[in-house]
């Protein structure tokens, strides 16, 4: 005996629908975000958009539906990226010793940018607001640091980008990728702030 399934009604059969669809979104950009934090801590700048959609497992229009432009891609992955650096230097911020704080901090910063070529690539290089939040915040902790005696009194966050960029640059240009030399160099840029 053949029975009849109770009609669904038509706009319960739409929500569903948009609903898969609306969830499938969220798990293709979840999925391009991901790729795209890797491929553009691997390669920097030269990521391309279909690189970041094979490597995310959608098609290239996928990625260009949320990111019309690589540019767009990028400056998502930055904002976070310096987000996370500002946590970090707030964290210093709020440590007693300023002095120390920039110490462990510069290092820090430099030990990341050896795993991200992006990172190092537009650190000092490219503006952006987060840039300039983070740089503000590394200005503060320098002026804070000053006061313990122990860094140059004629020390700017100027001077901070100019040694820490021009490394940060020439290391990257360099391919080099060991963090511990990357590190090396972030403790020789705080050292250049020192007193003599």
């Amino acid at each position: 005996m053949h029975t009849q399934r109770a009609a669904q009604p038509a706009g319960d059969e739409e929500t569903a629908d948009w609903s898969d669809r609306r969830a499938d979104a969220r798990r293709n950009h979840e999925r391009i975000v991901a790729a795209a934090f890797q491929v553009f801590a691997e390669r920097g700048l030269e990521a391309t958009i279909p690189e970041i959609a094979a490597r995310a497992g959608v098609g290239k229009a996928t990625v260009y539906r949320s990111y019309p432009a690589k540019t767009d891609l990028v400056d998502a992955v930055i904002r976070r990226r310096f987000g996370q650096i500002e946590e970090r230097v707030r964290t210093a911020l709020a440590e007693p010793d300023a002095d120390e704080a920039l110490a462990r901090l510069v290092p820090d910063i430099f030990e990341a940018m050896a795993a991200n070529r992006l990172l190092a690539e537009v650190m000092y290089e490219q503006p952006h607001t987060g840039r300039s939040r983070v740089g503000e915040l590394l200005g503060t902790l320098l002026d804070a640091a000053k006061v313990h005696g122990r860094i140059r009194p004629d020390a700017t966050i100027a001077d901070l980008s100019v040694l820490a960029g021009g490394s940060a640059r020439q290391l990257a240009r360099m391919r080099i990728t060991d963090p511990a030399a990357w590190r090396r160099y972030g403790e020789l840029v705080v050292t250049a702030f020192r007193r003599s």
